[in-house]
Protein backbone atom coordinates (compact mmCIF):
# COMPACT_ATOMS: atom_id res chain seq x y z
CA UNK A 1 0.00 0.00 0.00
CA UNK A 2 1.76 3.47 -0.63
CA UNK A 3 0.97 7.57 0.35
CA UNK A 4 1.58 9.13 -2.99
CA UNK A 5 3.18 12.34 -2.40
CA UNK A 6 2.09 15.63 -4.13
CA UNK A 7 4.83 15.58 -6.72
CA UNK A 8 3.86 12.05 -7.84
CA UNK A 9 0.48 13.35 -8.12
CA UNK A 10 0.86 16.48 -10.02
CA UNK A 11 3.65 14.33 -12.55
CA UNK A 12 0.29 12.07 -13.18
CA UNK A 13 -1.98 15.31 -14.64
CA UNK A 14 0.82 15.15 -17.73
CA UNK A 15 -0.80 12.04 -18.67
CA UNK A 16 0.90 10.11 -21.41
CA UNK A 17 3.59 12.77 -21.33
CA UNK A 18 4.04 11.81 -17.58
CA UNK A 19 7.77 10.46 -16.81
CA UNK A 20 7.45 6.26 -17.91
CA UNK A 21 8.26 5.76 -14.19
CA UNK A 22 5.44 7.40 -12.47
CA UNK A 23 3.50 6.19 -15.52
CA UNK A 24 4.40 2.51 -14.74
CA UNK A 25 3.59 3.08 -11.38
CA UNK A 26 0.31 4.22 -11.74
CA UNK A 27 -0.55 1.05 -14.17
CA UNK A 28 0.67 -1.63 -11.99
CA UNK A 29 -0.78 -0.32 -8.70
CA UNK A 30 -4.93 -0.88 -8.09
CA UNK A 31 -6.25 2.38 -6.97
CA UNK A 32 -7.14 0.68 -3.91
CA UNK A 33 -4.01 0.32 -2.82
CA UNK A 34 -3.17 4.34 -3.80
CA UNK A 35 -3.47 6.70 -0.78
CA UNK A 36 -2.85 10.61 -0.44
CA UNK A 37 -3.01 12.52 2.78
CA UNK A 38 -4.83 15.35 3.19
CA UNK A 39 -1.53 17.68 3.33
CA UNK A 40 -1.46 17.06 -0.50
CA UNK A 41 -4.75 18.43 -0.86
CA UNK A 42 -3.38 21.17 0.44
CA UNK A 43 -0.19 21.75 -1.39
CA UNK A 44 -2.01 21.45 -4.82
CA UNK A 45 -4.68 24.32 -3.61
CA UNK A 46 -1.67 26.60 -2.66
CA UNK A 47 -0.59 25.87 -6.28
CA UNK A 48 -3.75 26.53 -7.97
CA UNK A 49 -4.07 30.06 -5.52
CA UNK A 50 -0.23 30.73 -6.48
CA UNK A 51 -1.42 30.61 -10.11
CA UNK A 52 -4.79 32.88 -9.63
CA UNK A 53 -2.75 35.35 -7.89
CA UNK A 54 -0.64 35.77 -11.18
CA UNK A 55 -3.83 36.98 -13.20
CA UNK A 56 -3.87 33.60 -14.87
CA UNK A 57 -7.79 32.75 -14.43
CA UNK A 58 -7.86 30.33 -16.83
CA UNK A 59 -5.28 27.72 -15.84
CA UNK A 60 -6.21 28.46 -12.51
CA UNK A 61 -9.63 27.02 -13.44
CA UNK A 62 -8.41 24.14 -15.27
CA UNK A 63 -5.96 23.14 -12.09
CA UNK A 64 -8.97 23.94 -9.74
CA UNK A 65 -11.10 21.37 -11.94
CA UNK A 66 -8.39 18.95 -11.76
CA UNK A 67 -7.63 19.23 -8.25
CA UNK A 68 -11.69 18.51 -8.14
CA UNK A 69 -10.84 15.51 -9.81
CA UNK A 70 -8.27 14.12 -7.67
CA UNK A 71 -10.07 14.80 -4.52
CA UNK A 72 -13.09 13.08 -6.07
CA UNK A 73 -10.66 10.12 -7.21
CA UNK A 74 -9.06 9.51 -3.73
CA UNK A 75 -12.09 10.59 -2.02
CA UNK A 76 -12.23 7.25 0.43
CA UNK A 77 -8.34 7.11 0.35
CA UNK A 78 -7.53 10.93 1.87
CA UNK A 79 -5.65 9.87 5.04
CA UNK A 80 -6.07 12.81 7.89
CA UNK A 81 -3.57 14.29 9.82
CA UNK A 82 -4.73 12.91 13.35
CA UNK A 83 -3.51 13.26 17.01
CA UNK A 84 -1.52 10.11 16.23
CA UNK A 85 0.18 11.78 13.25
CA UNK A 86 0.55 14.83 15.44
CA UNK A 87 2.76 13.03 18.37
CA UNK A 88 5.16 11.06 14.92
CA UNK A 89 5.39 14.22 13.75
CA UNK A 90 6.88 16.26 16.84
CA UNK A 91 9.27 13.20 16.71
CA UNK A 92 10.54 13.92 13.46
CA UNK A 93 10.92 17.42 13.49
CA UNK A 94 13.07 17.44 17.01
CA UNK A 95 15.56 15.90 14.97
CA UNK A 96 16.87 19.47 13.10
CA UNK A 97 15.33 21.96 10.52
CA UNK A 98 12.83 19.60 8.02
CA UNK A 99 9.66 20.59 5.83
CA UNK A 100 7.34 20.55 8.11
CA UNK A 101 4.68 18.98 5.38
CA UNK A 102 6.79 16.31 4.35
CA UNK A 103 7.54 15.23 7.55
CA UNK A 104 3.62 15.40 8.07
CA UNK A 105 3.07 13.50 4.91
CA UNK A 106 6.46 10.77 6.52
CA UNK A 107 4.09 10.84 10.07
CA UNK A 108 0.90 10.02 7.92
CA UNK A 109 2.90 6.97 6.06
CA UNK A 110 4.16 5.82 9.31
CA UNK A 111 0.87 5.95 10.97
CA UNK A 112 -0.90 3.59 8.30
CA UNK A 113 1.93 1.78 7.44
CA UNK A 114 2.52 2.95 3.91
CA UNK A 115 5.31 3.33 1.33
CA UNK A 116 5.57 6.76 0.16
CA UNK A 117 5.78 7.26 -3.27
CA UNK A 118 7.46 10.89 -3.94
CA UNK A 119 10.46 11.86 -6.53
CA UNK A 120 11.91 13.34 -3.21
CA UNK A 121 13.30 10.54 -1.43
CA UNK A 122 15.88 12.38 0.55
CA UNK A 123 12.92 14.95 2.00
CA UNK A 124 11.60 11.72 4.19
CA UNK A 125 15.11 10.21 4.61
CA UNK A 126 15.90 9.31 8.36
CA UNK A 127 12.08 9.27 8.90
CA UNK A 128 11.85 5.31 8.93
CA UNK A 129 9.30 5.34 6.14
CA UNK A 130 9.88 3.05 3.09
CA UNK A 131 10.40 4.78 -0.25
CA UNK A 132 10.37 4.60 -3.70
CA UNK A 133 11.20 6.67 -6.45
CA UNK A 134 9.18 6.04 -9.25
CA UNK A 135 11.43 8.55 -11.48
CA UNK A 136 14.36 5.87 -10.95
Amino acid sequence: MFLVDTNIISESRKGARANAGVLRFFRATDDDQMYIAVQTVGEIRRGVENVRGRGDAAQAKTLESWLDGVVRNYAERILDFDMECAQVWGRLMANGNHSPVDKQIAAVALIHDLTVVTRNTGDFEGCGCRLVNPFN
